[in-house]
């Protein structure tokens, strides 16, 4: 089995080469405490070396035929599950999720991901139609993708390794290429990666560049030599991103922040939907952007449903990531554990009742035990912003009237579940769901070739389907003239 690094350069033009001030940043393993490693600190100079070497590589990537941009992405593909154990590890040390997970969904999914869309650019058809107009002329309209250009890509540290596929994947397929920054906090994972793929990535197609977000992330996303930014993030960052882009005139694509609605109807099937609430809202300690963190119960099953899944709660094994039981690892660190806390605090005084956890776990400083909250409005701050850790805020509802409103009263619109066995209700609900991807009867699947993206604050675009290829490409028309000589609007 490999090992980490001590330190980490920076990935540029197909090399790893240092930082141009030498600055490092120590990272640690937030189950532990213990240090991993140091990643270099890209100043602006390092950026714009790595802009550099992206639009030189694409000037020939560019042109690159579908054939060779899907083997690409296969023999990625093939890598990464080939080191799969080993970058699960990396993934886990990293961030504190499960190892049952990141063998089982991080890395498994992030293959999936490469080859999906090595098929979606293999099976893509041009289009050509011939067109008459009023004067009498006849023209064929081609209509041609080509690659955007240079993108600039940021992503956060709850999916490091997932989040770099889902961005990778379609700029590699499209013809693009990318200065890439992931989170200072979760950075190892892809730059092992860049170290597997080294000798099969074409120089500079991918360059990744480490260090804050307030530093490195800021020379990214205000750079004047890209031509397109994608961001997955925090609503407040990626508000930031849209006016860098909208200053440049490029596009942007948001996957920004929620506050789902998890849904158990009545009729639900009793112990999907238990299973249901605990993966929609545990899955990754809550560190997920689409988490079912608010559960909205129906009155007719609401006292039984809850005394279920407090039962359940109790019995999460919390602790060592590297355990194979062990189904809840840590926060990414204390002090995000501090704030999912303090969220707890603010419930209570607001009068919500705590059924079950709401105290730091006693595996470290950065866990946190699976927590519900029972709240009597939905207009609660618990209710409204997003805690992005393990806690439920419970709500308890009568009808689908009253649901619905409370449902849509968010700023958010990026996931939600329903859990029914009346398919006509699930569909006529999840229609009125005012939210990107609505799961009926489960929750969190996130496979490729399933749009995924939001309504409102959650963002602009969908991922994980070949749509997001219209993000990473630009549209030209070729028009024909087929009459030669006859046509003309003058007369000879």
């Amino acid at each position: 089995m490999p090992k980490l690094d001590k330190v980490y350069q920076l990935f540029i033009n197909g090399e790893f080469v240092e930082a141009e001030n030498k600055a490092t940043i120590d990272v640690f393993n937030p189950a532990t405490g213990a240090k991993l490693a140091s990643i270099a600190e890209a100043s602006k100079k390092d950026v714009d070396k790595a802009v550099k070497a992206a639009r030189r590589a694409f000037e020939k990537f560019r042109f690159s035929t579908v054939a060779e941009r899907a083997k690409l992405l296969l023999d990625i593909a093939d890598i990464i599950e080939q080191n799969k154990k080993w970058l699960a590890q990396v993934e886990t040390m990293d961030n504190g999720k499960p190892i049952r997970e990141t063998m089982n969904v991080d890395i498994p999914f992030a293959v999936e991901h490469f080859r999906y869309f090595a098929g979606v650019i293999q099976g893509e058809e041009g289009t050509a139609n011939i067109l008459h107009d009023p004067l009498g002329g006849d023209f064929m309209s081609i209509v041609l993708r080509e690659p955007i250009g240079v993108v600039g890509q940021i992503v956060p540290w709850n999916f490091p390794f997932l989040m770099a596929a889902w961005k990778l994947a379609p700029v590699i397929a499209a013809g693009d290429t990318s200065v890439f920054k992931p989170s200072s906090e979760t950075s190892l994972s892809v730059l092992e990666l860049m170290k597997l793929i080294q000798k099969v990535l074409p120089k500079g197609i991918v360059n990744v560049v480490t260090g804050k977000g307030s530093t490195t992330g800021e020379f990214v996303r205000t750079h004047k030599g890209l031509d397109k930014l994608a961001f997955t993030g925090s609503t407040e960052i990626g508000r930031s991103i849209a006016l860098a882009a909208a200053e440049k005139i490029i596009p942007a694509t948001l996957e920004l922040g929620g506050k789902s609605a998890n849904i158990i109807f009545d009729d639900a099937d009793f112990d999907k939907a238990i299973d249901g609430v605990q993966l929609g809202i545990l899955f990754n300690q809550g560190q997920v952007c689409c988490a079912g963190s608010r559960i909205f119960v129906q009155e007719g099953i609401y006292d039984k449903f809850i005394k279920a899944i407090v039962a359940k709660f109790k019995k999460i094994k919390v602790g060592d990531p590297m355990n194979p039981e062990t189904q809840m690892g840590s926060q990414i660190n204390k002090k995000q554990a501090d704030k999912i806390l303090n969220y707890v605090e603010i419930g209570k005084k607001e009068g919500a009742k705590v059924l079950v956890g709401g105290k730091r776990a006693k595996a470290g400083d950065a866990f946190v035990e699976p927590t519900l909250l029972e709240v009597s409005s939905n207009s609660c701050t618990v209710a409204q912003e997003e805690i992005f850790g393990p806690v439920g805020a419970v709500i308890k509802f009568k009808d689908e009237a009253e649901l619905i409103k409370m449902v849509n009263d968010s700023e958010y619109g990026l996931g939600g579940g329903v859990f029914t066995n009346d398919i006509t209700r699930a569909l006529r609900v999840s229609r009125l769901m005012e939210t990107g991807r609505v799961w009926i009867n489960t929750y969190n699947q996130i496979p490729a070739g399933c749009p995924f993206g939001g309504y409102k604050a959650s963002g602009i675009g969908r991922e994980t389907h070949k749509m997001i290829l219209e993000h990473y490409s630009q549209i030209k028309n070729l028009v024909i003239d087929l009459k030669g000589k006859e046509s003309g609007f003058y007369p000879q």
